[in-house]
């Protein structure tokens, strides 16, 4: 059997089949900006070869996605192999650059958990081409890449705009596996990707405009894929949720969907703030969710009920560099607390670590005055009277008097956070009262709500039995008896 791909019209414009295609996640400051991330470093995810298309095909849309998109990239094509190269040397085993559409599908991500083997490896999602510029003849730092869905300009970004130059990929990289004549990177798309649906044509070009050298033109068009579903017998099935539509069409209102802090509706904090968290957690725990509950927190105002949307940020342990690289200046704690929004919960992330505080009197002041719903921190709190006083709820590992830097280095922002002992993505729903704090995923809080209400009244019910005298066995919980006597009073 041959593997020969130079006579495959998909590799027409590589001359050859790559033997693999590598993947940068987030690479330019215009993008990061969109995910509210930005990374320190750069990380990777392989592509199929049977993914690359030649300019002029189709990429089909799978029956039961809604949310294929587009990221028009330069793509390096590696001439000669690399092992442990150094960064001055790195572009010299780049042999051309051309244009890529990073082709993904959002409704296969969460199935993927990062590794995008299913979301962007499907047959077609990734267009190279059509021509070669040869790397020795641009100046990677002056390179520009720019996408058009239907002829309108989508994307217009330039390695000017990069957090890692070009070369860096590669001697990156070239550290950990060798890098092959043929191999194919993808250093990332700018701001703009968008999602894309059957009819749709999209355009990607890279060029150096100082030298006029071109990729042309590499055009796609997305077709409906056949009435064939995925099979949930072998595998997982697509799905789609608010946080999937954001990140495809690029923004909660590009997806029209509300932002993120009204997306708890007043109806819905309403009911939240109603319904104790031991019911909530019951309800939950129903559902097969354990993990939920943050632990080893307790409230400043415990008679307060905390309910809303979690802003997340996360500390590093401290380092004496890192903080003197990170700590100063406008941090990324300090940023938390003058971006969170009406409504928002700031979730930090401190490891457990209360031997330093993570706040004190002046953020909780910011945090009240910009209308937050209150703070979880599994560190400590400084000037604990004070920030009890601000009025806002907090819930923390306990006070300590010590400032951030003897054991945090504040990181990042708007990332998933573990936050005593719980995942806490950006958007989740907290509720916190005197038992504690819990983490509702957004897609089951009405449901949990309305449950949880539910079985409130019916304890109420039950309480009201044994205080009258009734034994609890066969009523708590109800037999079949009481059942029905309970559901007839509920009746009349």
């Amino acid at each position: 059997m041959s593997v020969d791909g130079s006579a495959d019209p998909r590799f027409a414009a590589l001359g050859g089949r790559p033997g693999k295609i590598v993947a940068v996640h987030l690479s330019y400051r215009s993008r990061a900006a969109q995910r509210g991330r930005t990374p320190r470093s750069p990380s990777y995810f392989f592509k199929a070869s049977s993914s690359v298309a030649a300019t002029g095909g189709v990429v089909e849309r799978p029956v039961g996605t809604e949310l294929l998109a587009f990221e028009g990239e330069i793509a390096l094509v590696i001439g000669a192999p690399a092992r442990r190269v150094s960064l001055a040397d790195a572009w010299d085993h780049v042999a051309a650059v051309t244009a890529a559409n990073d082709l993904g599908l959002y409704d296969l991500r969460a199935a993927d958990k990062g590794s995008n083997v299913r979301s962007k490896g499907g047959d077609g999602f990734t267009p190279l081409g059509p021509a070669l510029i040869d790397a020795r003849t641009v100046d990677p730092a002056r390179l520009r890449v720019r996408t058009w869905v239907n002829g309108e300009l989508a994307q217009d970004g330039s390695t000017g705009d990069l957090i890692f130059p070009l070369a860096q990929f590669v001697a990156d990289l070239s550290q950990h596996a060798t890098l092959e004549t043929g191999d194919v990177i993808l250093t990332g798309t700018p701001a703009g990707s968008s999602v894309i649906v059957p009819g749709d044509v999209v355009e990607v070009e890279v060029d150096a405009p100082d030298t006029g050298a071109s990729s042309g033109r590499l055009v796609t068009t997305v077709v409906a894929g056949p009435d064939v579903a995925f099979d949930p017998a072998v595998g997982s099935l697509p799905a789609a949720d608010d946080t999937q539509r954001a990140e495809a069409w690029g923004s909660r209102e590009s997806a029209g969907l509300p932002a993120a802090a009204s997306a708890l509706s007043d109806e819905l904090r309403a009911k939240l703030e109603r319904t104790p968290v031991a019911g909530l957690s019951q309800q939950l725990r129903k559902r097969g969710l354990n993990n939920v509950t943050i632990d080893g927190v307790a409230p400043l105002h415990p008679e307060a009920k905390l309910v809303g949307v979690a802003a997340t940020l996360r500390f590093v342990p401290g380092r004496e560099d890192l903080f003197t690289a990170h700590g100063g200046g406008y941090n990324a704690q300090k940023r938390a607390f003058d971006a969170v929004a009406p409504g928002e919960v700031i979730v930090i992330e401190a490891r457990g670590e209360a031997g330093s505080g993570t706040l004190g009197d002046i953020l909780a002041i910011r945090a009240h005055a910009r209308g937050a719903a209150g703070i979880v921190t599994d560190g400590g709190v400084r000037d604990a009277a004070a920030v009890t006083a601000v009025g806002i709820p907090v819930y923390t590992a306990g006070a300590h008097p010590a400032v951030l830097g003897r054991k945090h280095v504040p990181w990042e922002t708007g990332v998933a956070v573990a936050c005593g002992g719980t995942t806490v993505e950006p958007g989740d729903i907290l509720v916190g009262d005197g038992d504690g704090v819990i983490v509702i995923p957004p897609s089951l809080a009405e449901e949990v709500a309305d449950a949880a209400l539910a079985q409130e009244d019916e304890d109420a019910w039950v309480a009201a039995q044994v205080a009258a005298g009734e034994p609890v066995d066969g009523l708590f919980p109800m037999n079949a008896q009481w059942r029905a006597r309970y559901e007839s009073e509920r009746r009349s």
